[in-house]
């Protein structure tokens, strides 16, 4: 009798190894990588920030951010309704600064390193086949700062399109206001210059 429950016992733990072996692997999807990728190369200029200055962080982190983020998709969101209606041209120069100051934002306020660490807390699908990622920022003191990122599968690779800043404040919602506005009073020359200006503040800092 005592065998018989020796190899029950032995046959629950195989199964339970299994089981959490399984599970893991499930968690660590693409759309998990991708997230989780992006924060080792935030952390890597981070640790790094003194000796790099701005540009060694902008040169560091852009690749990154074109890697991470669906650029063109966003500036594309961002801009709203009207984006069809603008030329190719100035299409591709809005995409081109929005681009620029999406890495130059991470380049600028990343500037230093005291301890700070990501935590990846989970995924979630959304009802129009996207995943979302919920992360966490904790600081040196013990604070965290909830950033959940939306993510959606083009042409293979899973690539952040939103990020939601303390689970509800989305970053492309701020965005299309304020790209609406400078649109319906300055064009498209307006917003792309208004952008190279902002990009140039950060840049100075």
């Amino acid at each position: 009798m005592r065998s018989i429950l020796a190899a029950v016992r032995r046959a629950a733990a195989v199964l339970l190894v299994a089981l959490l072996a399984g599970a893991g692997s499930a968690a660590a999807g693409p759309a998990r990588d991708t997230v989780d990728g992006f924060y080792q190369a935030l952390l890597g200029i981070m640790k790094e920030a003194g000796p790099l200055g701005f540009d060694g962080r902008y040169r560091r982190i852009d690749p990154a951010v074109r890697s991470a983020f669906n650029l063109a998709r966003m500036a594309r969101y961002a801009v709203g309704p009207s984006w069809p209606e603008l030329a190719p041209a100035d299409q591709e120069r809005i995409v081109d600064a929005f681009s620029r100051l999406t890495a130059t934002t991470y380049a600028a306020r990343f500037d230093g390193f005291s301890g700070e660490r990501f935590e990846i807390a989970g995924e979630r699908p959304t009802q129009d086949n996207g995943i979302i990622v919920d992360t966490r920022l904790i600081k040196a003191n013990g604070e965290a700062v909830t950033l959940n990122y939306l993510l959606r599968e083009i042409g293979g690779s899973w690539r952040i399109l939103d990020i939601h800043l303390s689970g509800s404040i989305s970053e492309l919602a701020v965005r299309r206001s304020e790209f609406g506005a400078v649109l319906k009073r300055d064009g498209s020359d307006g917003l792309v210059r208004s952008l190279e200006r902002r990009i140039a503040e950060l840049a100075a800092r």
